[in-house]
């Protein structure tokens, strides 16, 4: 090996568009449509990490290439960080098809929470479903993700709403962790809704999760969030604030299910307490979202789920114009939002939210890495970082949610390794060092 030169295991050369995400800081206003592109772009990646990126011919001169480096050459390519879902509610019992039929109807959510349906009935499947079940159910999901380009997920608890059933949630996500090449963010969302048990009683559950639960999640480090759906006939912000404030002193980041139906100051709550993120925001207050663009909280929107509900979405121009760092995701779940793929969602926040490509491009890579805290690790693409990159079949990123509903991701690359490769020609050269 020439001295001063790490060898690559990995070279991606001649991209077409190679689009970095360079700086590793969340992207705010006008700088999300300023995303860093490089034509005839390269990365090398040793170990897992980075190495170099740039030109081809710089990159080619920087590293080491031997004759065991896989070379992709993505000519006429648009080469990504690896895409990162910052919003699910992936582990879950039973299905809600037959909710589908009533909102189609124009039967309000709310209604059906009212009638035990909604998240209610999903917390009866869940707590009814075995571990293993809620394992076998999850990874074809995961699995259905990677292949669009997929890297990383956030994924909530909360259709147990009890000790149980919460734990044997958070546990699942573990075991899942065990079992995918994903980097799995977990988030306790034990305030996702008022149980039957505690009907009535909402400051009872309240305490008995701050009380309770929380000791027990931080002992056994079962997740890395608490969140909390602050809305009228949920949790009122001062539910939510007890229960942030505990989680925070207990050492837990902080997400807020904000301000969907109504705007109930949730995005206030929000900027307050310094949460991670704010997500939905759909009514959000200007007041509110300038508060969150003051104390750097990430706004994260979910156009499937006003897709599915056939309610206005969020108006992320309007955000992006008060400076906020907006990031997007699927919000997969059974019932409001049963949409799994992450650049489908990328369209729909160009169609309905009023991003442009690059935005949504970067609301789906850096700034939501960002907003499940892996920033600093995932999301662009820069020396150090873990070479998490998507090669896609597009001349250029604009084709990415233009193609709606058409899945071109071509390799799929996690920490350096290949998990995902559909038609795409690679190979194996002699070193040239």
């Amino acid at each position: 090996m020439s001295r001063g030169r790490q060898r690559a295991d990995l070279l991606i050369n001649h991209a077409s568009t190679l689009v970095t995400m360079s700086p590793s800081i969340p992207h705010t206003g006008s700088m999300m449509s300023q995303v860093a592109v490089i034509r005839d772009g390269a990365v090398a990646v040793s170990e897992g990490r980075i190495t170099a990126v740039g030109k081809t011919t710089e990159v080619e001169a920087s590293v080491e290439i031997g004759p065991s480096t896989t070379v992709l050459d993505a000519n006429g390519k648009t080469v990504t960080p690896g895409l990162v879902d910052p919003h699910t509610h992936l582990v879950f019992g039973g299905w809600r098809a037959d909710e589908f039929g009533c909102l189609l109807r124009g039967v309000p959510y709310k209604q059906l929470l009212a009638e035990g349906k909604g998240i209610q009935q999903t917390v009866r499947a869940t707590r009814e479903a075995s571990f293993m079940a809620l394992v076998e159910k999850a990874m074809p999901v995961l699995d259905w993700m990677v292949r669009w380009g997929v890297t990383t997920v956030e994924i909530k608890s909360g259709y147990g709403l009890e000790l149980e059933t919460e734990l044997k949630q958070l546990n699942v996500i573990r075991q899942l962790m065990q079992m995918t090449t994903l980097d799995l963010i977990p988030t306790f969302l034990g305030a996702h809704a008022i149980p039957p048990e505690y009907k009535d009683r909402p400051d009872e559950y309240i305490s008995f999760l701050v009380n309770v639960m929380l000791p027990l999640i931080s002992e056994r480090h079962l997740a890395e969030f608490v969140d909390v759906f602050c809305e009228p006939g949920v949790f009122t912000p001062s539910q939510s604030e007890t229960l942030l404030k505990a989680a925070k002193d207990q050492g837990f980041g902080l997400k807020i299910h904000a301000d969907e139906m109504e705007s109930s100051g949730g995005a206030e709550l929000a900027a307050r307490l310094g949460a991670t993120s704010a997500d939905h925001l759909m009514a959000a207050s200007d007041e509110g979202l300038d508060a969150m663009a003051r104390a750097g909280v990430i706004a994260v929107i979910l156009p499937g789920t006003s897709l599915v509900l056939r309610k206005p979405a969020a108006n992320a121009r309007r955000m992006i114009e008060k400076g906020l760092a907006v990031a997007i995701a699927t919000d997969f779940n059974p019932g409001s939002c049963p949409v799994q793929t992450l650049p489908l969602v990328m369209s729909l926040a160009c169609l309905l939210c009023g991003m442009t490509p690059e935005e949504a491009l970067c609301a789906a890579t850096i700034n939501a890495a960002f907003a499940c805290g892996r920033g600093n690790v995932v999301g662009s693409l820069e020396v150090g970082k873990q070479a998490d990159i998507v090669i896609f079949n597009a001349p250029d990123l604009s084709y990415i949610p233009y193609r709606v509903g058409t899945n071109l991701a071509e390799v799929v690359i996690k920490k350096g390794k290949i998990v995902s490769r559909s038609q795409f020609k690679m190979g194996v050269i002699q070193g040239v060092g």
